[in-house]
């Protein structure tokens, strides 16, 4: 599946801490109406077997809404449910390890906190760079902080599309301006909120702002 920049606006990442009695495609699917652009499945608790299982209905969701759909991580359950893609950190296989196992149609995401990794990922294959934490964040506690100079910095080094990860919500999303990302990665600022349609609808409101388009 190809992609445009733009749909990585407002990128949604899940995480099944907030359930509050919902399933995780229905909080999926409130974002993607709140306006969602880019949904990436995160499980670090499941086994292969209910990644994969959740992969497909995540999966299936997402094509009904015609918003690419990626696996973190798990290059196995990428394919196993025939996911879009995969997003894979720098501690995970290597970037070009993963477009030979993916192929050339699949969308593949690498993390970079530096301007070296970043131009290393995008030799290796990589379609789009998520790069953080730029703010201090509570849903990845090993992540490192990266500065507004390095961010802006990446984003000068590279030709393909930067987001932006990492402590992101409606307080601080516009001190990302003029750093030249096209989006941004959220979790908590979607997900942890009562109504997360709302939630995602006032996100993507700042972040159009916050980019200037």
């Amino acid at each position: 599946m190809r992609f445009d920049r733009k749909d990585l606006l407002l990128y949604a990442v899940t995480d099944r801490r907030w359930l509050k009695g919902s399933t995780l495609s229905e909080q999926v699917e409130q974002a993607i109406l709140g306006g969602a652009t880019f949904v990436q499945l995160r499980e670090k608790e499941l086994d292969a077997r209910h990644y994969t299982d959740e992969a497909v209905v995540m999966k299936a969701l997402c094509s009904r809404y015609h918003v690419p759909f990626v696996i973190d991580d798990n290059v196995d359950v990428a394919l196993m449910a025939d996911a879009d893609g995969v997003h894979v950190g720098q501690s995970d296989m290597e970037a070009g390890d993963v477009r030979a196992l993916i192929g050339e149609n699949k969308i593949l995401g690498v993390s970079a906190q530096t301007v070296e990794q970043a131009v290393q990922a995008e030799k290796k294959g990589a379609d789009y760079l998520g790069v953080g934490a730029v703010f201090p964040t509570g849903t990845k506690e090993d992540a490192d902080n990266v500065t507004p100079e390095t961010l802006k910095a990446i984003c000068d080094a590279v030709s393909i599309p930067v987001i932006a990860i990492g402590g992101i919500n409606r307080d601080n999303v516009m001190r990302l301006s003029g750093s030249g990302i096209c989006g941004i990665a959220v979790v908590s600022a979607i997900f942890a909120e009562k109504d997360i349609r709302r939630a995602a609808e006032t996100m993507k409101a700042l972040t159009v702002k916050m980019a200037g388009i």
